[in-house]
C-alpha cells in the first residue's frame, strides 16, 4: 500500500509541475490553483508514506522519480531539447531509483 501511495504522490507532484508551466507565472487562474491543489495532495501522500517508510528512501524516490518524469515530459510534450547528456542523466536518475529499491 505504501508504494501505491508513494506512486500517487509522485503523479500529483508531476501534475503540479505541469500546471506550473501552464500557470505562466501565476497569471492563469485555473492552472495556478491546481499547482497548489496537486502539490498539497502530493505532500500529503508523502506524509502518509513516511509513517511506513524511511524518509531517506521515500523522499529520494519521490523527488527523483518526479524529476525524471518531468524531464521526459518536457522532451516529449513541451518539445524541449534532447541531448545525449540529458538522456544519460535521466537514465542515471532512474538507475538511482532502482538502486534504492533493489538494494535497501
Amino acid at each position: 500500500m505504501k508504494w501505491l501511495i508513494l506512486l500517487l504522490g509522485i503523479v500529483f507532484e508531476v501534475l503540479g509541475t505541469i500546471c506550473m508551466k501552464y500557470a505562466e507565472g501565476f497569471t492563469k487562474l485555473v492552472p495556478s490553483i491546481l499547482v497548489f491543489v496537486f502539490y498539497g495532495i502530493s505532500l500529503a501522500a508523502l506524509v502518509f508514506v513516511l509513517e511506513k517508510m524511511e524518509v531517506s528512501i521515500a523522499y529520494a524516490i519521490w523527488a527523483s522519480a518526479g524529476t525524471a518524469l518531468i524531464a521526459a515530459i518536457g522532451i516529449v510534450f513541451f518539445k524541449e531539447t534532447v541531448s545525449v547528456s540529458k538522456i544519460i542523466s535521466i537514465s542515471l536518475i532512474i538507475l538511482g531509483i532502482l538502486g534504492l529499491e533493489l538494494f535497501d
